[in-house]
């Protein structure tokens, strides 16, 4: 969700050359964020308050930039919102009744609403790389007295489930994985996604 202030200034300072609307929006492109909400807050403080042209004022800027970086206005929807009086957050306010809601066109379906919780809701999950070769980079090993050697890292792709082969790189180790755990829970398997701890044989910290 990217949040716009609409305040007289802030959307200003905000949208300029080097202004945090464009930088965030910028920063969520980069990172892969493929699907984006626009939340123009701060709707009580426009003038006059809670203004439909500043609204699709906002709307048509925003819209102009972030289909330069690479995102499809018509795949994004604009929600005027107060954070501080709640209009428009978890239910339609009534100081806004000229927003006849948000509408999304996507090659996955068509989405509407009127608040910025159903715009959520509409967000659709992404899937997860389950059917790939398991990927799981390391971020740490421990060695744990009574347990020994434990690899920790984030699932990428791929399933990882105790009794499996697995391969270390660079070094080359082929060992087995006696157990999974996530947040001090033993797992059945690991899905892409999660952060996991997981317990292998015969391999000291240093090999690996």
């Amino acid at each position: 969700v990217l949040i716009v202030a609409a305040g007289t200034g802030e959307f200003e300072a905000g949208i300029s050359k080097n202004g945090q609307t464009r930088e965030h929006a910028l920063l969520a492109f980069t990172l892969g964020v493929k699907q984006l909400i626009v939340g123009v807050n701060k709707m009580d403080s426009t003038e006059p308050p809670y203004s439909e042209i500043r609204f699709e004022e906002i709307k048509k800027e925003v819209s102009s930039y972030i289909k330069k970086i690479g995102y499809n206005p018509a795949a994004v929807a604009f929600v005027p919102i107060s954070g501080w009086n709640g209009d428009n957050m978890l239910e339609v306010s009534e100081k806004m009744s000229w927003f006849k809601g948000w509408a999304v066109e996507r090659k996955e379906g068509k989405a509407d609403g009127k608040c910025l919780i159903e715009a959520l809701d509409a967000i659709l999950p992404p899937s997860r790389p389950t059917d790939k070769a398991l990927r799981l980079p390391l971020q740490d090993v421990y060695k744990i007295g009574g347990i020994g050697t434990v690899p920790v890292g984030r699932v990428e792709t791929g399933l990882l489930k105790p009794g499996m082969v697995v391969v270390f790189a660079p070094a080359n180790i082929t060992t087995e994985v006696k157990s999974v755990e996530m947040h001090h829970e033993a797992l059945v398997e690991a899905c892409p996604g999660d952060n996991v701890g997981f317990n292998v044989k015969n391999v000291s910290v240093k090999e690996l």
